[in-house]
């Protein structure tokens, strides 16, 4: 774990953003497509701590980018290329293009100046989206990466700001997937070896501090 004062030095808040990966109603509300990882997201706290930690973002200054999941209702341009897609296309509750399922969910809140990303293709809230170069053009350097799931979506974005240079943040309790225990082993295995890890309430601190100015 690193110490506040390195921590600190990592999340200088005019050059940090936060994203949250489908945090959206039908992930993770209540009439979500995948009831378990919904769930597991709201017993575990982790959608709970995302809000706070967006909120903190907004007091603080660093910039929200919410990345959100949808297919167009012809389904035109969505992968079929994985069991995971194929899946999709047959559950209940649907990523619809306009749709309730693909707006952020409580209690998390979106802000006027906050991002809302939305991909119609790949696994991936960075590939083939705008964060990178919104990111870019913002002079950011460091990402904290929050939200679902521990599985696919959450290391695709880590490893896909790390290979593009930026320092990524996981507070490791603002992240969900299934089965429970599932997480923590992905944190300590995996993503432990290229982000740093902390909790929320140490990423807090180290946020809320005053507002300064942003660059761009």
């Amino acid at each position: 774990m690193p110490s506040h004062e390195q921590l600190s030095e990592i999340l200088d808040t005019v050059s940090t953003a936060l994203l949250t990966v489908e945090c959206q109603q039908g992930v993770v509300g209540p009439d979500s497509a995948l009831p378990e990882l919904a769930l597991a997201a709201r017993q575990s706290g982790a959608l709970a701590n995302v809000a706070r930690l967006v909120a903190a973002a907004h007091e603080s200054g660093v910039q929200v980018i919410h990345a959100v999941a949808e297919r167009r209702p012809d389904g035109r341009g969505a992968n079929r290329n994985a069991r995971l897609f194929r899946a999709a296309e047959r559950l209940p509750v649907q990523q619809l293009s306009g749709t309730t399922a693909v707006r952020v969910a409580p209690p998390i809140e979106v802000a006027e100046e906050d991002f809302v990303v939305r991909r119609l293709h790949g696994l991936s809230p960075i590939q083939g989206t705008e964060v990178d170069a919104l990111l870019r053009n913002l002079g950011c350097r460091t990402l904290i990466v929050t939200g679902v799931s521990a599985n696919v979506a959450i290391p695709n974005a880590v490893f896909d700001a790390v290979n593009r240079g930026y320092t990524v943040v996981v507070p490791r309790d603002a992240i969900a997937g299934v089965p429970a225990d599932y997480t923590p082993a992905m944190i300590r295995n995996t993503l432990a070896l290229v982000a740093t890890v902390a909790t929320t309430d140490e990423v807090l601190g180290c946020l809320e501090r005053p507002r300064r100015a942003r660059r761009g």
